[in-house]
């Protein structure tokens, strides 16, 4: 029982709620208003990007790698202590609860270094360039 009920709470705390789930994902209007590496790359030639704007991309999109894979590694410890913790007979609440911090704390800057990575790139684009990779990002989700 505690075995399922721990699976229960690390799968609600690091996938969502269940909620989430079973409904169609919402359009994301931040993500909207951005650019994705995999669309300048993938598009860089319709873009008509310069080889300055190519090496900006991937020198940016280099160094936030680098960061999600330090990040993977700190996520995946700080999991493994909160379901250390969550398994013993007696779950100690402070302790766990400050593990979750902790695991939002990393997922935070997840989500920043996400977030700058994709503005870098929208400042690297000219307005042309950018509205024409918000055309091919429309058009690749379809």
């Amino acid at each position: 029982m505690s075995r399922n009920i721990a699976g229960a709470v690390l799968a609600i705390v690091l996938l969502g709620s269940p909620a989430h789930a079973q409904t169609a994902p919402e359009p994301d209007p931040i993500h909207d208003a951005l650019v994705s590496p995999d669309v300048a790359m993938k598009h860089a030639q319709e873009l008509g990007l310069s080889e300055g704007q190519i090496k900006t991309i991937q020198t940016d999109a280099v160094d936030a790698q680098q960061h999600f894979v330090h990040l993977q590694y700190q996520l995946r410890d700080a999991r493994d202590k909160l379901v250390g913790l969550l398994k013993a007979s007696r779950v100690d609440e402070t302790r766990s609860l400050e593990q979750l911090d902790t695991i939002l704390h990393v997922e935070r800057d997840v989500k920043r270094t996400q977030l700058g990575l994709m503005i870098k790139i929208k400042n690297v684009l000219t307005p042309e360039q950018q509205a024409l990779a918000r055309k091919f990002a429309a058009d690749d989700g379809k």
